[in-house]
């Protein structure tokens, strides 16, 4: 929390958090951070357009890259016209509709399946209710400690320096607000994650005997839950669109405000450094072509998702792969006085280049079933026809695969250990090591012998929640010579489509002319 508002100095009034880079090292180190936070987002982004086709796809039978593509055209439309406005307002509509949609499901599941007691007994004798394993080999797939520290690292990078999520902490009102507005988000956060998580028990209760993936009823993992959806829903019009709308509403709220952050990144980091002598008017038309740009982008990268496997595991992935480097140079500058703009570099091309090794390892050569620890899935139940003639089956536990998997290889010592590393610690290794290889680069190259700015430092008093307190007044810290007003959503860092709006005041949404 206190790296991530440190990122953020809302007090000083920063305009996104890559600008904080520059602050702190140089133009050069801002700039690598500005290239890797597109390619982060990009590659997620079409992550996510492509994991509400699929359920679209199963519910309808419309065609998956006919609703991928109208998926990325709708947000790309109103991020587009509406800008960051537009982002929140329909980000308050979508929390309900994801609720409404979370909930049918379970509650529908929960009367089909004869109560909560079921679902939780069916999966507690399925071996799915797993809390105890404390198993602290970080090969094994998913334990405690990888969930943990894996998790932390991750989640971490996305709510403390990611461009996407900061702009949201510049647009409130106050410091406060924008507290308030994260715990908030994290009891949102938490009933989500516990409706995903009934969901899923419901979902194993009702297929436990008779596994729908393995018995080639849905071509994907992910499709599951649709699959339960049109058999426990389908006799209730509406609520399957309803469930199909509860996909589309986290799809579009994370969309929409990542090609947001897109368009304002490359406008104040690549277009405004290059060509100052452009209008606010001719960067409303820039901003607004970028949004579309990266809406096209984002939509061929659905594709690329296509082929990764699983959709979730592919998103933590990609977040781990670059933003944990990402989240290694920001905390390289916030907690290391001596660390210097080559440290930094360096720092985040070792972490970059190494985590991207493992990541592109594990997809390639995929770790043994042991180490995923597979459960079992029955068919035991399914009751198909084959030659005229009934029969039940009991099949291996198909794997999750990837396009770019090879098979038939001989497994060496480094696809056992090193590419088997689990990918929530991907973010881990990214992290620890731009933060180490900044410090040993930094040292050796003058790294003691510059003079920083305690406030691009964590201090004492920001660990102690003090910081008004602590601290006396100090100048805003931003680029203009003038001084800049709480913006609160007006806040042009973040939204050039209404920088052209200039009232009789002399003020440019919130900013004195």
């Amino acid at each position: 929390m206190k790296l991530g508002e440190k990122v953020t100095l809302h007090c000083q009034k920063l305009e996104q958090s890559l600008q904080y880079l520059e602050l702190r090292f140089n133009r050069y180190v801002r700039l690598c951070g500005t290239i890797f936070y597109i390619v982060q987002t990009v590659l997620y982004t079409g992550i996510v357009i492509y994991a509400p086709a699929l359920a679209l796809n199963q519910v309808t039978g419309l065609h998956l890259w006919g609703a991928v593509v109208a998926t990325g055209v709708v947000c790309t439309f109103y991020c587009t016209l509406g800008g960051l406005k537009a982002v929140v307002w329909t980000d308050v509509f979508q929390v309900g509709i994801m609720l409404a949609g979370f909930l049918s499901v379970f509650i529908r599941a929960t009367v089909v399946q004869g109560g909560i007691n079921t679902i939780l007994n069916d999966a507690y004798k399925g071996g799915r209710l797993n809390f105890w394993n404390f198993d602290p080999n970080p090969l094994q797939r998913h334990t405690f400690w990888t969930i943990i520290i894996g998790g932390t690292f991750t989640w971490t990078s996305v709510y403390g320096v990611n461009q996407s999520q900061v702009q949201r902490y510049i647009a409130c009102k106050s410091r406060f607000h924008a507290k308030l507005s994260l715990y908030i988000n994290l009891v949102g956060l938490w009933i989500i994650l516990i409706l995903s998580v009934l969901c899923g028990l419901a979902l194993y209760s009702r297929y436990h005997d008779c596994d729908p993936w393995t018995d080639k009823k849905v071509s994907a993992p992910d499709q599951l839950m649709p699959y339960l959806v049109l058999d426990i829903l389908q006799d209730y019009p509406g609520l399957p669109g309803l469930f199909v709308a509860c996909a589309y509403s986290g799809t579009l709220s994370t969309v929409s405000s990542s090609i947001n952050a897109l368009a304002a990144v490359t406008v104040e980091d690549l277009v405004k450094p290059n060509f100052r002598s452009l209008s606010e008017r001719c960067l409303s038309w820039i901003s607004q072509g970028t949004s579309v740009l990266f809406g096209v982008l984002c939509i061929g990268m659905a594709a690329l998702a296509s082929l990764m496997g699983s959709v979730l595991q592919a998103a933590l992935s990609i977040f781990g792969i670059v933003g944990g480097p990402l989240l290694g140079l920001f905390a390289l500058g916030i907690l290391i006085p001596f660390a210097n703009s080559t440290g930094a570099l360096t720092g985040l091309l070792a972490g970059f280049v190494v985590s991207l090794w493992v990541g592109i390892g594990a997809q390639l050569y995929p770790p043994p079933p042991e180490r995923s620890m597979p459960l079992s899935l029955e068919t035991y139940g399914c009751n198909s026809t084959h030659n005229g003639s009934n029969w039940m089956t009991t099949t291996e536990i198909p794997f999750s695969t990837s396009a770019f998997q090879v098979n038939n290889v001989v497994r060496t010592p480094l696809m056992d250990n090193w590419y088997s590393l689990s990918y929530l610690y991907f973010s881990t290794l990214g992290t620890l090591i731009a933060l180490f290889v900044g410090m040993l680069v930094s040292l050796p190259t003058g790294g003691r012998k510059q003079n920083i700015d305690g406030r691009f430092l964590l201090t004492k008093e920001d660990i102690l929640f003090k910081c008004d307190i602590f601290k006396k007044k100090k100048h805003v810290l931003s680029y203009k010579s003038h001084t800049v007003e709480d913006g609160g959503t007006d806040n042009p860092a973040f939204n050039h489509i209404e920088l052209n709006l200039t009232d009789q005041s002399g003020k440019i949404n919130g900013t004195h002319l």
